[in-house]
C-alpha cells in the first residue's frame, strides 16, 4: 500500500465533479397561458443557520466531525465483538437487538426529517476515511492508498451502483435471516463485510467514493432524504464561486480537505449528495458557504435539475419494498415455494421472483412514465440534438418518467418506514434488556424482555396506515407542485397531466396501505 500526496492543488482538482449526466432540467412553459396558471410557487432554498457565530465555530473546528462518528463507531465495534461472543439468543444479544430493533428503523426516521445525517455520523465511512487521511481528525495533506478515480463508466451510473449493492445486502440478509433476527453472529458478519468492503474501496479510491457511489445505503437516503429538511451545504453567493480562482472547496486547503462527495456547493439544488461533512465549509477562502435547513419535501419539489439514476433508483426501491410486502402474504410465499421446488434452490428467498418482482415494478413504472409521455406530450415537443426521432421519443419518456418517479418519492420513503415499524413496536424494550445483558442483569424472564410498544397486530397496522397516509398526503402535495413546474408546460393537457399526477401517487399509497393490512402486521 503506497502513501501518496494529496493533489488536491493540482490543477486535475477542477474535473472533481459528478459524472452523472443531467437528463432534465425544470422547463418554462411554451406560452403565457401556461405561465399564469402554472407559475412556479416553490419555496426557497431555505436559511443558512451558519450565519450565527455559534454554529460557524462549531463546523469549523476540525474535531466536530469525528465528535459526530466516535459514537456510532464504538457501538458498531460493540456490536460485532458482542455479535461474535456474547449469547446466542437474538432478544438479549445487544449486537442483534440494537441493530434491527431500534438503528434500522432510526435510519429512516432520520433521512425522512433531515436528509443525510446518518451519513455525517457514519461509522462505516468514518472508519475508512480515518485510515484513508490518517489522522482521526487533523488535516493532512498526504493520504494512504492508491488515489485512484472512479472511472467515468462506471461513475455514469450514479446512485444505481448503491441500488445494485442494497439489492444485493438485502438479498443475503433475507437469505440467512440475519434482520429476523437469527444469529447474533450473522450480524456482526454482515457488518464486518461492509466495514471491509468500505475499508477496502478508501483505500483503492480517493474520496469517499465508497459512501458516494457503492455504499448499500447511500441511494436510498439520497433520494428518500430529498424529504428532509437539512439543504446542506451551498453557496451564498453563487457569484463569487463562479468568479473564484482557488475552488478550495473542491480542492481542498490548509484548514479543510476538497469535498470528499465530488458535489460544488456552487451548483446544488437538493440534498442528495451532500454528505454534511462540512469540509467545503471549511475550505472556502470566501466565506460564501452555509449550511441552508428548508422546508420539509424542498429536495423533491425544487431541484431544477432532475437525474434519471435518481428516478431510476426510486423506482427499483419501490419495487424491493412491495416484494418483501407481496413476500408477506401466504400466496406469494406459496409462489416462492413453488420456484424453489422447481429450480433446485435451497430456499426463501428465490432469486427468481426476488429480481423478478423489483424488476416488473420498475418497468412498470417505466410504462406509466411512457403512456404519460404519449397521452399529455405537445406537439411542439421540443426534441433533443440531433432532431432524430429515437432520440426524441427518448427525451420525451424522460421529461415525464423522471419527475413522476421524484413526486412518489415521500410514499417510497414512508413505505420503507412503515415496513421498519412492526419489529420497533413489537421488540424495541429488548433493545434495553439487552443492554442490561452486557452487565449481568437482563434475561428473557424480566417482564420488559416480554413487553411491547404496541402488543396488537390491530394497532401496529393502524399506525403503519397512519404513516401511509401522512406519506401519500406529501406525495400528492409533491405530485401537484412538480406537476406544474415540469409536466404541464410540456403537456398539451396541463391540468389533466398534472391531476395524472396525483391519481398516479395517491394510488401507489392505497395500494401499499391495502398491503399492509392485508399483512397483519408481519415483521
Amino acid at each position: 500500500m503506497a502513501i501518496i500526496e494529496d493533489h488536491s492543488k493540482s490543477p486535475e482538482a477542477d474535473h472533481l465533479v459528478d459524472p452523472v449526466d443531467v437528463v432534465i432540467r425544470t422547463r418554462t412553459p411554451h406560452d403565457p397561458a401556461i405561465s399564469r396558471h402554472f407559475a412556479a410557487t416553490d419555496p426557497q432554498r431555505g436559511r443558512d443557520i451558519a450565519k450565527s457565530a455559534r454554529v460557524t465555530r462549531l463546523l469549523k473546528d476540525r474535531r466536530f466531525q469525528f465528535l459526530l462518528i466516535l459514537p456510532n463507531q464504538i457501538i458498531f465495534w460493540v456490536v460485532i465483538a458482542v455479535g461474535l461472543v456474547g449469547t446466542v439468543v437474538p432478544g438479549l444479544n445487544f449486537a442483534t437487538a440494537i441493530t434491527w430493533y431500534l438503528w434500522f428503523c432510526l435510519v429512516f426516521v432520520m433521512m425522512v426529517g433531515v436528509g443525510r445525517a446518518w451519513c455525517a455520523m457514519c461509522p462505516f465511512g468514518g472508519f475508512g476515511e480515518w485510515l484513508q487521511r490518517r489522522s482521526f481528525f487533523q488535516r493532512r495533506h498526504v493520504s494512504l492508498g492508491l488515489g485512484l478515480k472512479m472511472p467515468e463508466r462506471v461513475a455514469q451510473y450514479g446512485f444505481l451502483l448503491s441500488v445494485g449493492s442494497f439489492l444485493v445486502l438485502t438479498w443475503i440478509e433475507e437469505f440467512f435471516n440475519i434482520a429476523g433476527p437469527g444469529n447474533p453472529m450473522a450480524t456482526s458478519f454482515m457488518v464486518l463485510g461492509i466495514v471491509a468492503t468500505a475499508t477496502i474501496f478508501f483505500l483503492t479510491f480517493e474520496r469517499r467514493t465508497f459512501c458516494r457511489y457503492v455504499c448499500p445505503l447511500s441511494a436510498l437516503i439520497g433520494s428518500v432524504g430529498a424529504m428532509g429538511a437539512v439543504a446542506g451545504f451551498r453557496t451564498r453567493d453563487r457569484e463569487v464561486c463562479q468568479s473564484c480562482t482557488t475552488k478550495d472547496c473542491m480542492r481542498g486547503d490548509g484548514d479543510g480537505y476538497g469535498c470528499p462527495w465530488y458535489t460544488w456547493p456552487g451548483s446544488a439544488d437538493s440534498n442528495a449528495t451532500c454528505g454534511l461533512c462540512t469540509e467545503c465549509f471549511k475550505s472556502c477562502p470566501s466565506n460564501n458557504i452555509g449550511l441552508y435547513v428548508q422546508a420539509p419535501l424542498t429536495s423533491v419539489v425544487a431541484p431544477t435539475r432532475r437525474r434519471a439514476d435518481i428516478a431510476w433508483s426510486v423506482a427499483l426501491l419501490f419495487g424491493l419494498v412491495l416484494y418483501q410486502q407481496l413476500n408477506a402474504l401466504t400466496m406469494f410465499s406459496q409462489l416462492d415455494g413453488w420456484l424453489n421446488s422447481h429450480t433446485g434452490f435451497p430456499q426463501y428467498p428465490n432469486p427468481i421472483d426476488y429480481l423478478g418482482v423489483i424488476v416488473l415494478v420498475a418497468l412498470a413504472l417505466g410504462a406509466l412514465g411512457r403512456i404519460f409521455s404519449v397521452a399529455f406530450a405537445r406537439a411542439d415537443f421540443t426534441p433533443a440534438p440531433g432532431g432524430r426521432a429515437f432520440v426524441d421519443r427518448t427525451s420525451r419518456f424522460r421529461s415525464y418518467f423522471v419527475p413522476l418517479m421524484y413526486a412518489i418519492i415521500p410514499v417510497v420513503g414512508a413505505d420503507y418506514f412503515a415496513r421498519q415499524l412492526p419489529k420497533f413496536l413489537q421488540h424495541f424494550p429488548r433493545v434495553l434488556v439487552s443492554v442490561g445483558h452486557l452487565v449481568g442483569v437482563g434475561s428473557t424472564s424480566s417482564s420488559l424482555y416480554n413487553a411491547s410498544l404496541i402488543a396488537s397486530n390491530r394497532g401496529i397496522i393502524a399506525v403503519q396506515v397512519g404513516v401511509m397516509v401522512l406519506g401519500t398526503i406529501a406525495g400528492a402535495w409533491t405530485s401537484w407542485r412538480i406537476g406544474a413546474r415540469d409536466l404541464a408546460p410540456v403537456s398539451r393537457s396541463p391540468r389533466l397531466a398534472q391531476w395524472s399526477t396525483v391519481a398516479l401517487t395517491v394510488g401507489l399509497g392505497v395500494l401499499v396501505s391495502v398491503l399492509y393490512v392485508l399483512m397483519n402486521a408481519a415483521d
